[in-house]
C-alpha cells in the first residue's frame, strides 16, 4: 500500500505529510509524528502500513523545522510548536475525502508520546490516543540522562543550551549538537545502543543534529495533568527496561489517564520496526484502535 504526498500549513510554514488511504468510506484516521528529532521517513511507515491495511487512514507528518517540512530555525525543537503542528495536522486529516472527522486517533512515540496526551487534553474531538514508550516526565528523563554523564559535561552543555535558546529567541541560529552519539561522546542521546538503534531507523531526510537547548525543552515536560483531563480511551505501552524513558514515570502517567497499559520486557528502541517487539507492539495498537474506533 502506497502513500500520497500531502501538506498543510502550521503557523506560517508548510508541513510535509504522507497520507495512507484505507479502503471504504467514512474511515477513521490516525494522526502520527515521530519523537525526539525524528522524521516521518525514519520508521513510521511500517506502523502506518499496518494501520491502513486494517481500515484506518493515516496522516504521518514532519514538524516544522524538521525533515521535509518548512520552517526555521532548522533542527530547533519547541514542545509548544510541535503540539501546534499536531493540531494543524488533525485539521488537515479531518478535511480528507472519505474520512470520518469524528473518529480521530492520535499516535505518538517517545517525545511525541507526551505530545499526544497534551493535544488530546486540549480537544473534545479525539476518539483514541496511543502513547508508545512516551516521555511523560522531563524531570525523570533528565535525571536518567545526567546519570550517564559527568558533571562537567552536563554543565557545559547546559550553558551552551541556554545561550542557544537566547540566540534563537533573538532570531539567530541555534547551536547544534549531535542528536545521538556513541557512548562517551557528546550527544543528546549517548546511552548504550542509542546511536546504533536510531541510525538504523534513520531515513534520508533525518539529520543527526539537534538544538543544544533541547535539555531545557525536555525538562519542562509534564503530562500527568493532561492525562487526567483526557476524555477518550488511552493506550500506554511501556518498555520495562527502557534506558531513556523511566518506566515508573510512564506508569504513573498511565494511572492518571486511566489507561489500558501494556508492558514489554525490552528497551526503548526494541518496539520499533526491525526489532523483536515491533510486531507485538503494533498488533496491540491495532486491537486497541479496532475496539475504540471501528465500532463508533
Amino acid at each position: 500500500m502506497t502513500y500520497t504526498e500531502v501538506s498543510f500549513v502550521s503557523g506560517e510554514d508548510r508541513c510535509s505529510a504522507w497520507h495512507f488511504r484505507a479502503e471504504g468510506q467514512r474511515r477513521p484516521v490516525v494522526v502520527m509524528a515521530h519523537g525526539f528529532g525524528g522524521t516521518k521517513d525514519s520508521g513510521l511507515e511500517p506502523f502506518a502500513q499496518r494501520f491502513a491495511a486494517a481500515g484506518f487512514d493515516v496522516v504521518a507528518f514532519d514538524y516544522r523545522g524538521f525533515g521535509a517540512s518548512e520552517g526555521a530555525p532548522r533542527q530547533s525543537l519547541s514542545v509548544r510548536r510541535q503540539i501546534d503542528d499536531y493540531h494543524a495536522a488533525i485539521a488537515a486529516a479531518q478535511r480528507l475525502d472519505g474520512v470520518d472527522s469524528g473518529r480521530i486517533a492520535l499516535w505518538g512515540a517517545s517525545f511525541s508520546g507526551g505530545h499526544v496526551l497534551r493535544v488530546a487534553a486540549e480537544r473534545d474531538d479525539i476518539g483514541a490516543v496511543i502513547a508508545l514508550t512516551p516521555l511523560t516526565s522531563g524531570i525523570a528523563v533528565s535525571r536518567s540522562a545526567a546519570a550517564s554523564r559527568n558533571i562537567a559535561t552536563s554543565l557545559r552543555w547546559t550553558l551552551t543550551g541556554v545561550r542557544s535558546r537566547i540566540a534563537v529567541g533573538r532570531g539567530g541560529a541555534p547551536t547544534l549538537m549531535p542528536l545521538v552519539s556513541p557512548v562517551g561522546e557528546a550527544g543528546a542521546l549517548a546511552l548504550d545502543g542509542a546511536y546504533e538503534s536510531y541510525t538504523a531507523l534513520a531515513g534520508p531526510t533525518w539529520r543527526n543534529e539537534i538544538d543544544s537547548s533541547i535539555g531545557l525543552q525536555v525538562l519542562g515536560v509534564r503530562t500527568n495533568a493532561a492525562a487526567k483531563k483526557l476524555r477518550c480511551p488511552l493506550l500506554v505501552q511501556i518498555a520495562d527496561f527502557d534506558q531513556y524513558v523511566p518506566a515508573g514515570a510512564v506508569a504513573s502517567t498511565a494511572a492518571h489517564g486511566r489507561a489500558q497499559v501494556h508492558h514489554y520486557p525490552c528497551d526503548h528502541f526494541d518496539v520499533w520496526p526491525g526489532n523483536d517487539w515491533f510486531d507485538k507492539t503494533v498488533t496491540d495498537q491495532l486491537t486497541f484502535l479496532t475496539r475504540t474506533l471501528s465500532g463508533q
